[in-house]
């Protein structure tokens, strides 16, 4: 998939940043891709209430009135597609190790060894760090120990009453 240039992406996300924010969402995600004579063009976005229909709907109407106020896309043709975050996206900033509080996810530590994987159910997170319950044990880690993070999807997980 091709990328936007970086100037071009954080233009749009600077652009994006407030009316997205009004809407109590964030910008997770910016992509251009080439598709003929046109551009796609796809925005991902989360919030803390997580994201419904509406709430990408109401995305979607205030980032067409952004853009088409703006001169940020040019005068190529584009298709918007404005999405959640979804799942298979790594955990990169603090605010989403918190937005998946009690899901399951796989750590990869930045050092190797024997326990370079954690897997555990997030219990809290902080700007510097989460906690796991990792087979009944709290662990925490340091944001800046971690190499990669993926929630994992539970199919067959047993909601507790």
């Amino acid at each position: 998939m091709t990328r936007a240039p970086d100037a071009v992406r954080d233009r749009i996300e600077q652009e994006l940043t407030g009316p997205l924010g009004a809407l109590g969402l964030d910008v997770e995600a910016i992509e251009v891709t080439p598709a003929g004579k046109y551009r796609v063009l796809r925005i991902a976005v989360d919030g803390d209430e997580g994201i419904s229909l509406d709430a990408i709907s109401d995305a979607t109407r205030a980032v067409t009135e952004t853009l088409d106020a703006s001169d940020v896309m040019g005068e190529l043709p584009y298709t918007l597609e404005v999405t959640s975050r979804g799942v298979d996206r790594p955990l990169t900033l603090p605010r989403h190790w918190r937005r998946n509080a009690d899901r399951l996810v796989k750590v990869s530590l930045v050092e190797g060894g024997p326990h370079s994987e954690v897997t555990g159910r997030i219990k809290r997170a902080d700007e510097s760090s989460a906690v796991l319950d990792v087979d009944g044990t709290e662990r925490e880690l340091n944001y800046d120990d971690v190499a990669t993070a993926l929630v994992q999807i539970e199919f067959d997980r047993k909601e507790k009453t």
